[in-house]
């Protein structure tokens, strides 16, 4: 009598499992069909939201420039708060690999469409400088997953500069990074990403309320992709505008991708990357001990206003199936010694910045009308503060 209880005890936990699996099973078949449903629709509406055509001219919303004088005083606050003992950081890619000098080329049978600005004379050699970096405000080890950062300098550039106030300067600048999209789309989702990344609620910078509705989950996984792992070296990276840029007059973003057919065969060693600045001993191992120059194409990206590549949501990326990168220049980093406390010193004082330059490459957009602000009251209180 009791073994067939048991028998029938045994039999009931055994149908009440396969039932519970059963329902499991259904349930997971559910979740994964509706989360492919929600996939489908969202793609769909996103789609349907981010078509062509697009305007080509700038579409400046109201209030914008207020809000750049809120972020203004944001990222004065994050500068104080990331200073070191003997001087005051940048806001952004604050730690560099170093600052080297670079030709920068034109083609010589440079398409005439393409002769636009600096580029304007085919055969031409600009010399320039430029400076590699990471991307975060505060200098860290470069295993740390984080975003990579090119600015490059043109110098003696001809012709009147976008900055009354600077027209000794005679430069021409682009400023990379090594991701084709930023994670916010303009000016107001600005201000509300960096002033919670300013007050140390990052996770808030992409969730600001409990309506999913204010949720920027897409610009989430773009800022995720963007912290991407060290390349082995900085002269191994692809960087890009982001922002766009007049071209003539067209619009265009521009790309700085490596080129090693133009350069001698060079296998860099392994390096260390338990050491916190490895990206700057591979940089040195390459330019300075092994005396190997680095080549790079410089691109442009024209924007095909009858797709959808919107000059004011640099979250969107142009893609390459609506418009291709076409080379303009060759950049050149001859074998050097970059590495000194003079050069880094120099480095550290360097002022870059995309307004810099003349009418032919003006910035374009809100990030970039951003930028014009915020650059240039920054690089003055740092500058400012590490005054001797």
């Amino acid at each position: 009598m009791i073994t067939r209880h048991r028998d029938t005890q045994h039999t009931w936990l055994g149908r009440l499992w396969l039932r519970l699996g059963s329902f499991l099973g259904k349930t997971l078949l559910w979740l994964i069909g509706l989360g492919l449903l929600g996939w489908a629709v969202s793609s769909v509406w996103f789609a349907w939201q981010h078509r062509g055509p697009v305007p080509v001219e700038e579409q400046i919303p109201p209030g914008e420039a207020a809000m750049s004088q809120g972020i203004i005083q944001t990222a004065v606050r994050i500068v104080d708060q990331h200073r070191e003992p003997t001087r005051y950081l940048r806001d952004a890619h604050a730690k560099a690999h170093g600052c080297v000098k670079a030709d920068v080329t034109v083609l010589k049978d440079l398409d005439p469409a393409l002769r636009q600005g600096v580029f304007a004379e085919p055969g031409k050699t600009w010399q320039a400088v430029m400076r590699l970096s990471n991307g975060n405000a505060y200098p860290q080890f470069d295993s740390i997953r984080d975003a990579r950062g090119m600015a490059l300098k043109l110098l003696d550039v001809p012709g009147k500069q976008l900055l009354a106030d600077q027209q000794s300067r005679a430069e021409q600048d682009f400023v990379m990074f090594s991701h084709p999209n930023f994670f916010v789309s303009d000016v107001a989702e600005y201000a509300q990403n960096i002033g919670a990344q300013a007050d140390g609620q990052k996770v808030l910078a992409f969730f600001p309320s409990l309506d999913p509705r204010s949720w920027q989950v897409r610009h989430l996984f773009i800022a995720l992709a963007t912290l991407s792992p060290a390349p082995a070296s900085p002269t191994e990276t692809t960087y890009y505008s982001v922002s766009p840029y007049k071209f003539g007059t067209a619009n265009a973003k521009f790309r700085v991708a490596p080129d090693p057919q133009s350069c001698p065969p060079y296998t860099l060693p392994k390096q260390n990357r338990d050491l916190p600045n490895f990206l700057r001993t591979a940089l040195n191992q390459q330019l300075s001990t092994d005396r190997v120059p680095a080549c790079f194409v410089l691109q442009i990206q024209r924007q095909n206003p009858q797709t959808f590549m919107p000059i004011e949501d640099t979250s969107i990326e142009w893609k390459e199936s609506d418009a291709p990168f076409d080379t303009v220049a060759k950049v050149r980093v001859a074998p050097q010694d970059f590495d000194t406390p003079e050069q880094n010193l120099a480095c550290d004082n360097q002022s870059f910045n995309p307004w810099f330059g003349v009418e032919a490459h003006r910035p374009i957009g809100g990030i970039n009308r951003l930028r014009k602000a915020v650059y240039e009251a920054v690089s003055d209180y740092r500058h400012s503060r590490n005054a001797p």
